[in-house]
């Protein structure tokens, strides 16, 4: 009987511990949480990355020569501002990009198949809407600076608008080229306002540097456009490169050699570096015009924007040793 007890009361013991065993040792689903986490995490990334495929093309042409302008031409005297420079032309040039590639997304469906609409990362209708979320984006984020910040915000935004939903893009060349032109002093303004001392105003070397760059690109923009003649033939649009088929390429190198010198003796460059300078110039202005290749215009425009962001960086070297400040 005490046999029997015993062996009842040991499986009884033994039911219950491993009854209780599940509650006692069961861990929380961190798994699940682990999962939700990680997705999370997959979509940011997943959203920067599309928001980087719309500015990715740009990069080369305004994020880094519009930066090596700002540091010049504030000139920067602290690294720190740096990433705020970076951060707001980047910023207003994802505004900028998402407007003009929901205008025809037809054309990059054949020529630029790794931008987000026509790699179908989000729909027309997803980018219109990121396209007008950025903009009181790029206005808080401006007046968070100065209220002059926030003005060439709304002259970038204003100009965009022009350039795009009202079709400035398609007319005439030399609206065009003053429209890109008024797009990127805005640009250089904000920048250069917020890499300087005092975020409220611009120094007359800074006002002349954004005068000369914007007449730099009033009259040398066309270079982008002998890569993209077949594209902008098909859309109708009016460029240099199809208007003039003959002349066109030397409008470039013209222009180009010219703003050398003129830039050469303004910003007192000694002998060796305004050589070098303008020789740049002439050897980028060559390659347009012998060198007639897509695969040859679109390293020439490479080349370009080396010049570009060598003219940029002019008022760099008069503060520095002109000034020698």
């Amino acid at each position: 009987m005490k046999r029997l007890l015993s062996s009842s009361s040991t499986s009884a013991t033994k039911m219950m511990l491993h009854q209780k065993t599940p509650s006692t040792f069961s861990m929380p689903p961190l798994p699940a949480a682990l999962h939700t986490a990680q997705k999370f995490v997959d979509n940011i990334f997943y959203h920067l990355y599309t928001a980087f495929l719309f500015t990715k093309s740009d990069i080369k042409t305004t994020l880094i020569p519009i930066t090596f302008f700002a540091t010049a031409a504030a000139p920067i005297t602290d690294i720190a501002r740096l990433p705020h420079v970076m951060f707001w032309i980047w910023l207003h040039l994802l505004q900028f990009d998402v407007s003009n590639q929901t205008m025809s997304p037809e054309e990059d469906e054949m020529n630029k198949k790794d931008r987000p609409l026509p790699s179908k990362r989000l729909t027309l209708d997803q980018a219109l809407i990121l396209r007008y979320l950025l903009v009181p984006a790029c206005f808080l984020v401006s007046i968070a600076y100065s209220v002059e910040a926030l003005y060439a915000s709304i002259s970038l935004v204003f100009l965009t608008f022009l350039y795009d939903e009202l079709g400035a893009h398609s007319a005439h060349w030399a609206i065009r080229n003053a429209v890109n032109a008024g797009g990127f002093a805005a640009f250089e303004a904000g920048a250069t306002l917020l890499a300087g001392r005092n975020p409220h105003r611009l120094d007359n070397i800074g006002i002349l540097a954004i005068c000369f760059s914007a007449g730099i690109f009033a009259t040398t923009i066309q270079s982008q456009d002998f890569k993209d003649e077949e594209g902008d033939r098909m859309i109708g649009r009016k460029t240099i490169p199809i208007m003039f088929p003959t002349i066109g390429r030397y409008t470039v190198i013209v222009p180009m050699a010219a703003w050398s010198v003129g830039l050469s003796i303004f910003w007192k460059l000694d002998l060796f570096t305004s050589a070098v300078f303008v020789c740049l110039a002439l050897w980028v202005g060559g390659r347009f015009v012998v060198l007639r290749s897509v695969p040859a215009d679109q390293v020439t425009f490479y080349w370009y924007n080396v010049w570009l962001s060598a003219a940029h960086a002019l008022p760099g070297y008069y503060h520095l040793f002109v000034k020698g400040l």
